[in-house]
């Protein structure tokens, strides 16, 4: 069997740091909020553009793949948007389950 490399402290904490470079920082607390309603607004504005490129296919003769397009994003948007209220309210009963 091959003994497994040593690893010095300096090259890990190294290796990390480079690594979680790569990732974008993580929301605070403080921007829990605003990150839900930029996604929301985010949802809007997805199923707005999907009612216009519909609206557009219709009146001006557009592409049919488009307004698919659009519709589908739309879909998946609010899709999310419901599973991350359901997964909220469901944290929210947990929390309130919770023993004092």
């Amino acid at each position: 069997m091959t003994p497994l490399p040593l690893v010095r402290p300096q090259d890990a904490a190294q290796s990390y740091q480079r690594a979680e470079e790569g990732f974008p920082p993580a929301p605070s607390a403080s921007d829990f909020g605003s990150f839900l309603d930029e996604a929301l607004q985010g949802a809007v504005a997805t199923a707005h553009a999907a009612e216009q490129k519909a609206g557009d296919a219709v009146t001006h003769g557009g592409d049919l793949t488009e307004v698919v397009m659009a519709v589908s994003k739309a879909e998946l948007a609010l899709q999310t948007a419901t599973t991350l209220r359901d997964r909220m309210v469901q944290a929210y009963q947990e929390i309130m389950r919770m023993p004092i």
